[in-house]
């Protein structure tokens, strides 16, 4: 713009715009709209606004150099294309731009021109630039949700929850996924600025960024760093010195912000809950509604059988056979986002499952979806992209082998209702679980379930002979962290005639994804078990024996074994125990106002019979404060009570939730919450 030129200035009505769009809570300084929804810009003018036949004219650019210039026309022609109108008022022009509900999305930079009769370039304004996002809101764009009540959930809501523990023993865990956070939305474009596609053909990545089918693949690969440029690595060890551990995480932001802030290096370190959070951060960011998953009992079918064999010899004791092995994870966490599926033959529009945790290669990368939940229940794994992996996830067949010394194998038992149980979600309407196993699978043991897996070409496993004369369960009391419980192992003897057995109860620490840390105890014992009769087993699971080798995921696994004289009659049982852990208590005093001082009390109780050292509390939650954390005041004693305060300034108002995560030497991923509600700062003639 040149000082004697028509144009002044351009006013992006950012504040106004970002309203109308939704999109205010990220920022109200700059320019973020939604495609498919026209925005209005004013250009102001030294004089009148320009006549005819002087013309405007808008061009648009979009890359991170450029690449790609779209020439906007002041009229309609037809859909698909950008317009834009004007309307003169006084000494400004008031210019609505019309997007595409299929425009890539990306940060623009907008030039207004002002053209003679013959084209040529008479004045042009400086660039600004404006980021354009996915739109649910809109009918026509491929992500559009119609349900508000859905949307602010799966878009607005900057607090969730995830779900973990056991199928039987479900345990929640707040996250605070924080999208509109300072800065966020920039470092999701700055992800997908650092795929490999974006950095070897950035053209073609750019216009691609039209499809949410593209962008959420793309991100599943991103989220994770084995591949490329990513976000978090993952680590299953339990060693996480160079690092953070897994557990101690309590939302996505600091973890986005340390990538960005490292030049896109990798952060150290995730698990699957925190691929998950992240992925869920980014994508509701960017426009496109996703919500967490959590599968208990989740295959890990590592060659495609749709069977998961544990392998063990006469003593009970695990057998590796090299390689990977099939594994099922206690649980295991992804995301759905919803999409239209236009590369798919109808009915497979809706929630897509993505999921960010590096498992498994698709097309050469450790990515996997989106895939249509539809597809999964269906049976259809021919269907792009990753169906028979995730198909397994929730569907394969459990299978205990005894290894005998000269190599043969005897099938112990198969469970083919263990796989998959109690699929959950957050609900909309609140902090509790929503159920949605049904969407992935039809009832266990229905006939629709077997036309499913036929048309999935399951091989149909059969067990080894009929029905056994001895059945085994195990049941236990509370299991609370720090105590001594009981695990009662009954064997009943469905029989007529007395049975004689050898029974062998085993207890190991284990991770949520079955790898083993420790043995805890071993007993066995030889037993006459009446006809039609039970007998009791009972082993006393104790502190001393657990609390050393326990990992972080606080889970034991008990193993039963029951071998018959008849050697070949072979049972076997097993049960995750999740140790129940005490809560932070979180108080927040005093009414919470923008940009004034509020103070959080959290207290501590240590519940294990050992002193604790190294204690740290994490404090973050959205629109509340940034992760911070705050030293317990030295060793915490058994059953010593602490309680540290922590002031804040609140930065936004509205419904807003603390998250508090406690870390020591001897117990991690102790978590509490607090419901904060801000107000608007009430400006008065003092202030």
């Amino acid at each position: 713009m040149t000082d004697n030129g028509v144009f002044t200035g351009v006013d992006l009505c950012s504040q106004v715009n970002n309203h109308a769009h939704r999109t205010e809570e990220i920022d109200v300084e700059r320019l973020l709209v939604r495609r498919g929804q026209p925005f209005s810009i004013a250009l102001q003018c030294s004089g009148a606004a320009p006549q005819a036949p002087n013309q405007l004219s808008l061009v648009l650019r979009l890359g991170k150099q450029g690449e790609v210039t779209v020439k906007v026309s002041e009229h309609q022609r037809g859909g698909g294309q950008w317009w834009f109108s004007q309307q003169a008022a006084q000494s400004e022009l008031l210019v609505t731009v019309h997007s595409p509900a299929d425009a890539p999305m990306g940060l623009y930079s907008l030039a207004l021109l002002l053209l003679s009769p013959d084209g040529h370039i008479l004045e042009e304004t400086a660039a600004e630039s404006f980021y354009l996002l996915f739109n649910p809101w809109c009918k026509a764009d491929a992500v559009h949700l119609p349900d508000e009540e859905l949307l602010q959930e799966y878009i607005l809501n900057e607090n969730g929850i995830l779900y973990q523990g056991a199928w039987d023993d479900i345990t929640s865990l707040s996250w605070n996924f924080g999208q509109f956070e300072k800065d966020i939305v920039d470092i999701c474009f700055e992800i997908l600025d650092n795929s490999p596609t974006a950095l070897k053909n950035p053209d073609m990545d750019t216009l691609n960024r039209a499809n949410p089918v593209y962008v959420s693949r793309t991100l599943t690969a991103m989220v994770n760093s084995n591949d490329d440029r990513g976000v978090l690595t993952g680590n299953w060890t339990g060693d996480y010195s160079d690092g953070v551990a897994p557990t101690r995480w309590t939302g996505s932001v600091p973890i986005l912000r340390k990538w960005s802030e490292g030049g896109a290096q990798r952060v150290r370190y995730g698990q699957c809950w925190v691929f998950a959070g992240v992925a869920c951060t980014v994508l509701r960011c960017l426009g496109i509604p996703t919500r967490c998953i959590t599968n208990y009992s989740s295959a890990h079918d590592t060659d495609g059988n749709l069977m998961i064999d544990y392998l063990f010899d006469e003593n009970m004791e695990s057998i590796s056979t090299g390689g990977r092995k099939d594994m099922i994870w206690n649980y295991h966490c992804w995301v759905e986002s919803w999409m239209a599926r236009e590369d798919l033959p109808d009915g497979n529009d809706g929630w897509q499952a993505l999921d960010p945790t590096p498992q498994e290669r698709s097309d050469g990368v450790y990515c996997c979806g989106p895939c249509p939940v539809r597809a999964i229940r269906e049976g259809e794994v021919g269907v792009k992209y990753d169906a028979p992996f995730i198909f397994a996830e929730v569907n394969a067949d459990l299978a205990f082998w005894v290894v005998h010394p000269d190599g043969e194998r005897t099938q112990a038992s198969v469970n083919k209702r263990t796989v998959g149980r109690n699929i959950s979600t957050k609900s909309v309407y609140g902090d509790y679980r929503e159920d949605i196993t049904a969407h992935y699978k039809y009832p266990e043991g229905s006939e629709k379930e077997r036309q499913v897996f036929e048309k999935a070409g399951r091989r149909v496993s059969q067990q080894n002979g009929g029905q056994g004369q001895l059945e085994l369960s195990i049941k236990h009391a509370q299991a609370v962290h720090g105590t001594d419980f009981d695990v009662i192992v009954e064997v009943h003897n469905v029989g007529d005639e007395d049975a004689r057995a050898h029974l062998t109860v085993m207890s190991t620490t284990v991770t949520y994804n079955s790898l083993h840390r420790g043995e805890c105890q071993k007993k066995t014992a030889r037993l006459t078990v009446p006809a039609q009769k039970a007998h009791k087993e009972v082993l006393r699971l104790r502190y001393n024996h657990y609390g050393a080798c326990v990992s972080e995921h606080n889970l034991i696994r008990v193993t039963a074994f029951v071998k018959t004289n008849d050697q070949d009659d072979v049972i076997l049982e097993e049960v995750n125990i999740p140790l129940r852990m005490p809560k932070l208590l979180i108080k927040v005093v005093g009414e919470a106002v923008v940009s004034r001082k509020v103070t959080a009390h959290i207290t501590f109780t240590n519940p294990l019979p050992v002193t604790l050292k190294d204690g740290v509390f994490t404090v973050e939650g959205a629109g509340l404060t940034a992760a911070t954390e705050v030293p317990a005041p030295g060793n915490i004693g058994p059953g010593e009570e602490v309680t540290v305060k922590f002031s804040f300034k609140p930065m936004r108002p509205g419904l807003r939730k603390l998250v508090v995560d406690f870390d020591s030497d001897r117990l991690r991923d102790v978590k509490g919450e607090a419901t904060v509600i801000v107000r608007r700062k009430k400006w008065n003639r003092h202030d």
